[in-house]
C-alpha cells in the first residue's frame, strides 16, 4: 500500500490495516521507502499477526514526470523480488492492493496464480487519464505511446482483479461506461475510510491553537490541508485568494506541500495577502489539531478533470467536526455528496467569483449555524466512511467470490 506509514499511524490505509489486523486476520503490508529516504529494503514492524515490509523503490511522489514515470515502471518488479524474499514461505489467500500505481499488475498476477489468492483492488486513482485531463500526456504523438502503454497495465490491473472497490458511485459509472467487456458484477463501491479520532477542541484549545500558529481569533477561518500539485490547479487558488484579498472577515490557512507549493509560496511573497497564512507540512497530531481549530475545510479539483476524483482530505475535516467548501470539476460527485448531505456547500472551480460568494455568504452565517453544519458532518463520516464499514464491505464481497453466488 502506497503512503503507509505504520500500523499505528493514522490514515485512510494505516486505519484499513490495521481494522483488519483487529479483526484477527493475519496482514502483511508492503510500501515502498523512496530512493530519497536513503533506507533499504526491509521489515521495519512485525507483530503476532501483522508486519510491514518497506521496499527500496524510486521516487514515486514530488519528483519530475521522467524519473516518476520510471519509478513507477519499476516497481512491480521490486515489489515482487521482496516479497519473495522477505515474506518467504508465506501463503496469501487475499491480496489487497490500491491505485497509484497501475503497474502492480506483473506482481499481483504472479503472486495470484502461485497461491490461488483472491485479489481486491482498491481504485483510488484512475491513470493514465487523469494526466491526459490535466495536459500531462496526450493520445497521440510521442506522449500518446506512453498513454497507451500504461492504459493497457490499467486494462490488465482491472482483469487480474477478482473485485474492484470504487470510491464512489461516479467513479464506480464511470470505470463500466469507459472499460467495454468488463464485469460489472465485480465492481462495488468501497468509500475512503477512516478510524475516527477524537479531535474535538474546547474554546480554550481552538484559542491556543491560532496563536500558535499566529492564525486570527476573530477571523472566519478556511483552512485547506493536503497535497498541493497539478490536481489542486494552483493557479486557480491563486485567483480565488486573489478575488477576496479585501475580504475582512474571511481568513485563509493553506497546510500541504507539493509539486506545485512554490507557486503559492511565490504569490504569498510578492502579493503579501494579508488573509492568508502558508505552512509546511505539519505532524500528524499537529495536523488535525490544526484543522479542528479552523471553521470551514477546503477543496479543490482541477476543473478539467474528466474523471471522479474523490479526495480523502474530505475525511480530516469531517473528523474535525467543520463543514467543507468544495470547489471542483463537474464530474466528481463528490460536492453533491456534501450537498445533498448538509455538510457543506459546493462551486464549479472554473470562476473564482463563484468561490467568493460562497465565501462571502459562509462569512455571514451564524456560529451557531456554522456549528451545527460541522455536527452533520461528523455524523455522515460515522455513517459513511469508517473502516468498519470498508472492512465489512470488503469482506462481504470476498465470500461473496469464495461461493461464486
Amino acid at each position: 500500500m502506497f503512503n503507509f506509514k505504520s500500523f499505528s499511524d493514522s490514515g485512510i490505509y494505516e486505519d484499513l490495516a490495521r481494522e483488519f489486523v483487529n479483526n484477527r486476520h493475519n496482514v502483511y503490508v508492503v510500501a515502498p521507502t523512496e530512493k530519497r529516504n536513503n533506507a533499504d529494503t526491509a521489515v521495519t514492524e512485525c507483530g503476532d499477526n501483522y508486519a510491514l515490509l518497506r521496499v527500496k523503490t524510486g521516487n514515486l511522489q514530488k519528483t519530475g514526470f521522467i524519473k516518476k514515470g520510471i519509478a513507477t515502471v519499476r516497481v512491480s518488479a521490486q515489489f515482487k523480488k521482496a516479497i519473495k524474499k522477505h515474506f518467504r514461505g508465506i501463503k496469501f489467500d487475499v491480496i489487497l492492493y490500491s491505485t497509484p500505481p497501475i503497474t502492480l499488475y506483473d506482481a499481483i498476477k504472479y503472486f495470484k496464480n502461485r497461491d490461488n489468492a483472491k485479489t481486491y483492488l482498491l481504485l483510488k486513482d484512475i491513470f493514465p487519464q487523469n494526466a491526459v485531463d490535466l495536459g500531462v500526456l496526450t493520445k497521440s504523438g510521442l506522449k500518446g505511446v506512453i498513454y497507451k502503454y500504461f492504459r493497457g497495465k490499467e486494462k490488465k490491473l482491472y482483469a487480474v482483479s477478482d473485485r474492484i472497490g470504487c470510491m464512489s458511485e461516479a467513479n464506480k459509472a464511470y470505470i463500466i461506461e469507459h472499460n467495454s467487456g468488463i464485469d460489472v458484477g465485480k465492481i462495488s463501491v468501497v468509500s475512503n475510510s477512516i478510524e475516527p479520532r477524537n479531535v474535538d477542541l474546547t474554546a480554550d484549545e481552538k484559542i491556543e491553537m491560532r496563536n500558535k500558529y499566529g492564525i486570527p481569533q476573530d477571523k472566519r477561518i478556511f483552512v485547506y490541508g493536503g497535497n498541493l500539485g497539478r490536481p489542486q490547479d494552483i493557479p486557480f487558488i491563486i485567483e480565488c485568494l486573489k478575488s477576496l484579498k479585501d475580504n475582512k472577515q474571511a481568513y485563509f490557512v493553506v497546510v500541504g506541500d507539493g509539486t506545485e507549493y512554490g507557486k503559492l509560496q511565490n504569490f504569498a511573497e510578492t502579493e503579501k495577502p494579508t488573509n492568508l497564512k502558508l505552512l509546511k507540512r505539519l505532524p500528524r497530531d499537529d495536523f488535525d489539531r490544526m484543522i479542528a481549530a479552523c471553521d470551514v475545510g477546503l477543496i479543490f479539483l482541477d476543473r478539467r478533470f474528466t474523471i471522479p476524483n474523490y479526495p480523502s482530505r474530505l475525511l480530516s475535516y469531517m473528523q474535525a467536526c467543520i463543514p467543507v467548501l468544495a470547489c471542483t470539476d463537474s464530474n466528481t460527485d463528490v460536492g453533491n455528496d456534501i450537498v445533498n448531505d448538509g455538510y457543506g456547500w459546493w462551486c464549479e472551480s472554473s470562476d473564482p467569483k463563484a468561490f467568493a460568494a460562497l465565501t462571502e455568504k459562509i462569512c455571514s452565517m451564524s456560529g451557531a449555524q456554522l456549528s451545527e453544519t460541522g455536527e452533520t458532518a461528523k455524523r455522515v463520516l460515522y455513517d459513511k466512511f469508517t473502516v468498519k464499514t470498508s472492512v465489512q464491505k470488503i469482506t462481504e464481497d470476498l465470500e461473496h467470490e469464495n461461493t461464486g453466488l
